[in-house]
């Protein structure tokens, strides 16, 4: 695919994300109402389209564990190249600030971003799902151990406090869609066809609106490039360019992947930070500040990026 055709396909990408930034500036639409849109995409629609997807696929194809096992050890080098950076560049010592930094680089927008972005590409988003599950059941609930263990304002036994925030983490609603997609597969549970229209109605939605939210947030924000720090710039490298790389050459050459499905491990992986890490910052009350400019700094240089990687690895 040439750079003209990356271009096209990713033209819905960027009309979306780029209406919601110009609208937020010009004040037509409050930049405040990005978080109804992106509750209605993360909260209803979203669940909605990994439902669907996941129960209608072919799962024997789709968790191909050879492709998930080789994106987990890039992921988990990308963990341990951010750790060491972290304590060397940015003298982070708070096992919570080093956790926070290790979510932004390694863990992906898919909700949000990684969506929309492949049902251009592809027409399906259905090769995200494996590395979704991988990334909330094991990155994410890695970090909230981390942070809840860390915490000083929380009473009762560490086991206690795990506890309460990985149920908590397993029951949010991407989560239970996708389990519940994977065990009524498996099972071979009939749904009403209606009930699949009904899903795959709502969950056309989830891309536009997620961009659209994602462009009014980065509009109301604003980007301070001249305010860019050094720890800013290297995890915003490391999230959009070395993640990809490490991953290529971890999938390629450690695990023998090759074509399409290794492609599409490198696209994931070129995704920005997740949306959820300024929640989790402001949560646990850890690094507010520069989980709040990498959300948005990486996902505009991830936009910036995506044609030449969709050029070099698609």
């Amino acid at each position: 695919m040439g750079t003209v055709g990356a271009l096209e396909k990713l033209a819905p990408v960027v009309l979306a994300f780029g209406c919601g930034a110009v609208l937020a500036r010009r004040k037509v639409i409050p930049a405040e109402s990005s978080k109804v849109f992106a509750d209605y995409a993360f909260l209803f629609a979203v669940p909605c389209f990994l439902f669907g997807n996941i129960y209608r696929s072919d799962l024997a194809a789709l968790f191909h564990w050879r492709a998930v096992t080789a994106y987990a050890a890039a992921a988990a080098t990308a963990a341990v190249l951010t750790g060491v950076l972290a304590g060397t560049l940015a003298g982070v010592r708070d096992p919570r600030g080093v956790a926070l930094r290790i979510m932004a680089a390694v863990q992906v927008n898919t909700a949000y971003f990684a969506v929309p972005v492949f049902i251009m590409l592809f027409g399906d988003a259905a090769p995200i799902f494996p590395v979704l599950l991988f990334q909330v059941c094991v990155l994410s609930l890695v970090v909230i151990a981390v942070m809840e263990l860390g915490r000083p304002d929380r009473t009762g036994s560490p086991v206690r406090r795990l506890g309460s925030a990985v149920g908590a983490s397993l029951l949010t609603p991407v989560v239970v869609a996708c389990n519940a997609g994977v065990a009524l597969n498996l099972l071979s549970v009939p749904v009403p066809g209606v009930v699949l229209d009904g899903f795959a109605f709502v969950g056309d939605s989830a891309s536009p609106v997620a961009l659209f939210a994602l462009g009014l947030h980065v509009g109301g924000s604003g980007l301070e490039v001249r305010g860019t720090t050094l720890e800013e710039v290297w995890l915003i490298a490391v999230k959009c360019v070395a993640l990809p790389l490490i991953t290529f050459a971890v999938c390629r050459y450690g695990f023998g992947l090759e074509g399409e499905r290794l492609s599409q491990l490198v696209l994931i992986a070129a995704m920005p930070a997740p949306q959820n890490l300024f929640v989790f910052a402001q949560r646990y009350d850890v690094g507010v500040d520069v989980a709040a400019a990498l959300v948005v700094k990486s996902s505009v240089v991830a936009l910036l990026l995506l044609p030449l990687w969709t050029q070099w690895a698609v």
